[in-house]
Protein backbone atom coordinates (compact mmCIF):
# COMPACT_ATOMS: atom_id res chain seq x y z
CA UNK A 1 0.00 0.00 0.00
CA UNK A 2 1.43 3.39 -0.90
CA UNK A 3 2.49 5.76 1.86
CA UNK A 4 -0.37 8.12 0.95
CA UNK A 5 -2.95 5.38 1.40
CA UNK A 6 -1.24 4.15 4.58
CA UNK A 7 -1.38 7.71 5.91
CA UNK A 8 -5.08 7.82 5.02
CA UNK A 9 -5.72 4.65 7.01
CA UNK A 10 -3.84 6.07 9.99
CA UNK A 11 -5.79 9.34 9.88
CA UNK A 12 -9.09 7.57 9.16
CA UNK A 13 -9.78 9.03 5.71
CA UNK A 14 -8.77 7.68 2.32
CA UNK A 15 -9.24 10.88 0.30
CA UNK A 16 -8.91 9.79 -3.33
CA UNK A 17 -10.51 10.78 -6.66
CA UNK A 18 -12.01 7.34 -7.24
CA UNK A 19 -15.73 7.95 -6.69
CA UNK A 20 -17.70 4.72 -6.69
CA UNK A 21 -15.33 3.10 -9.15
CA UNK A 22 -14.13 -0.41 -8.50
CA UNK A 23 -10.82 -2.13 -9.11
CA UNK A 24 -9.54 -5.69 -8.80
CA UNK A 25 -6.68 -5.04 -6.36
CA UNK A 26 -3.82 -7.45 -7.03
CA UNK A 27 -1.49 -8.44 -4.21
CA UNK A 28 2.14 -7.38 -4.72
CA UNK A 29 3.24 -10.83 -3.56
CA UNK A 30 1.21 -12.40 -6.37
CA UNK A 31 2.90 -10.06 -8.84
CA UNK A 32 6.33 -10.98 -7.50
CA UNK A 33 5.56 -14.69 -7.59
CA UNK A 34 4.36 -14.48 -11.21
CA UNK A 35 7.48 -12.49 -12.15
CA UNK A 36 9.77 -15.03 -10.50
CA UNK A 37 7.99 -17.89 -12.25
CA UNK A 38 8.15 -16.10 -15.60
CA UNK A 39 11.89 -15.58 -15.20
CA UNK A 40 12.70 -19.11 -14.07
CA UNK A 41 10.25 -21.45 -15.83
CA UNK A 42 10.35 -22.07 -19.58
CA UNK A 43 6.58 -22.68 -19.79
CA UNK A 44 6.00 -18.91 -19.45
CA UNK A 45 8.10 -18.01 -22.48
CA UNK A 46 6.16 -15.69 -24.80
CA UNK A 47 3.14 -15.57 -22.46
CA UNK A 48 1.46 -12.39 -21.32
CA UNK A 49 -0.57 -12.47 -18.11
CA UNK A 50 -3.12 -9.86 -17.08
CA UNK A 51 -2.83 -9.82 -13.28
CA UNK A 52 -5.74 -8.85 -11.06
CA UNK A 53 -7.19 -9.82 -7.75
CA UNK A 54 -10.15 -12.20 -7.59
CA UNK A 55 -12.87 -9.51 -7.57
CA UNK A 56 -13.32 -5.79 -8.09
CA UNK A 57 -14.17 -3.67 -5.07
CA UNK A 58 -14.64 0.05 -4.48
CA UNK A 59 -12.53 2.13 -2.16
CA UNK A 60 -15.49 2.48 0.19
CA UNK A 61 -15.60 -1.29 0.61
CA UNK A 62 -11.81 -1.39 0.90
CA UNK A 63 -11.98 1.19 3.71
CA UNK A 64 -14.67 -0.88 5.46
CA UNK A 65 -12.53 -4.04 5.22
CA UNK A 66 -9.49 -2.22 6.59
CA UNK A 67 -11.59 -0.76 9.41
CA UNK A 68 -12.89 -4.21 10.35
CA UNK A 69 -9.40 -5.73 10.34
CA UNK A 70 -7.74 -2.91 12.29
CA UNK A 71 -10.49 -1.81 14.64
CA UNK A 72 -9.97 1.74 13.37
CA UNK A 73 -12.51 4.07 11.84
CA UNK A 74 -11.58 4.32 8.16
CA UNK A 75 -13.71 5.86 5.44
CA UNK A 76 -13.31 6.72 1.79
CA UNK A 77 -13.80 10.34 0.76
CA UNK A 78 -14.09 11.10 -2.94
CA UNK A 79 -12.14 14.24 -3.87
CA UNK A 80 -11.91 16.22 -7.07
CA UNK A 81 -8.94 15.29 -9.24
CA UNK A 82 -7.54 18.85 -9.37
CA UNK A 83 -7.60 19.15 -5.59
CA UNK A 84 -5.87 15.76 -5.31
CA UNK A 85 -3.10 16.86 -7.70
CA UNK A 86 -2.66 20.10 -5.73
CA UNK A 87 -2.42 18.21 -2.43
CA UNK A 88 0.17 15.80 -3.81
CA UNK A 89 2.28 18.64 -5.22
CA UNK A 90 2.03 20.44 -1.87
CA UNK A 91 3.32 17.24 -0.23
CA UNK A 92 6.38 17.25 -2.52
CA UNK A 93 5.32 15.01 -5.39
CA UNK A 94 6.50 16.37 -8.75
CA UNK A 95 3.57 17.82 -10.72
CA UNK A 96 3.93 15.41 -13.66
CA UNK A 97 3.95 12.43 -11.30
CA UNK A 98 0.97 13.80 -9.36
CA UNK A 99 -1.03 14.19 -12.58
CA UNK A 100 -0.08 10.68 -13.74
CA UNK A 101 -1.09 9.07 -10.42
CA UNK A 102 -4.30 11.07 -10.33
CA UNK A 103 -5.10 9.91 -13.86
CA UNK A 104 -4.79 6.30 -12.76
CA UNK A 105 -7.24 6.91 -9.90
CA UNK A 106 -9.65 8.77 -12.17
CA UNK A 107 -9.54 5.77 -14.50
CA UNK A 108 -10.92 3.74 -11.60
CA UNK A 109 -13.61 6.38 -11.05
CA UNK A 110 -14.51 6.10 -14.74
CA UNK A 111 -14.91 2.31 -14.60
CA UNK A 112 -11.58 1.23 -16.06
CA UNK A 113 -9.76 -1.40 -14.05
CA UNK A 114 -12.79 -3.26 -12.79
CA UNK A 115 -12.30 -6.28 -15.06
CA UNK A 116 -11.09 -9.44 -13.35
CA UNK A 117 -8.70 -11.80 -15.13
CA UNK A 118 -7.33 -15.24 -14.40
CA UNK A 119 -3.69 -14.36 -15.08
CA UNK A 120 -2.45 -15.26 -11.60
CA UNK A 121 -4.16 -18.64 -11.82
CA UNK A 122 -2.82 -19.26 -15.34
CA UNK A 123 0.72 -18.46 -14.25
CA UNK A 124 0.76 -20.06 -10.81
CA UNK A 125 -1.98 -22.68 -10.84
CA UNK A 126 -3.75 -21.09 -7.89
CA UNK A 127 -6.19 -18.21 -7.46
CA UNK A 128 -4.92 -14.74 -6.57
CA UNK A 129 -4.92 -13.67 -2.94
CA UNK A 130 -7.97 -11.68 -1.97
CA UNK A 131 -7.93 -8.13 -0.68
CA UNK A 132 -9.63 -9.42 2.48
CA UNK A 133 -6.74 -11.83 3.15
CA UNK A 134 -4.19 -9.09 2.48
CA UNK A 135 -5.94 -6.70 4.88
CA UNK A 136 -6.14 -9.24 7.69
CA UNK A 137 -2.47 -10.16 7.28
CA UNK A 138 -1.32 -6.52 7.07
CA UNK A 139 -3.34 -5.60 10.16
CA UNK A 140 -1.97 -8.57 12.12
CA UNK A 141 1.56 -7.55 11.13
CA UNK A 142 0.95 -4.05 12.52
CA UNK A 143 1.30 -2.19 9.22
CA UNK A 144 -1.47 0.22 10.24
CA UNK A 145 -0.51 0.61 13.89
Amino acid sequence: MSSARRSGVLTGTLALPTGDGRTAFVDAEDIAEVAAAALTEDRHSGRIYQLTGPRAIGFGEAADLIAAATGRTVRHLDVEPGAFVDRMVHEGVPADTARLLTGLLVDIRDGRGQDVSDGVEQALGRPPRSFEDYVVEAAAAGHWS
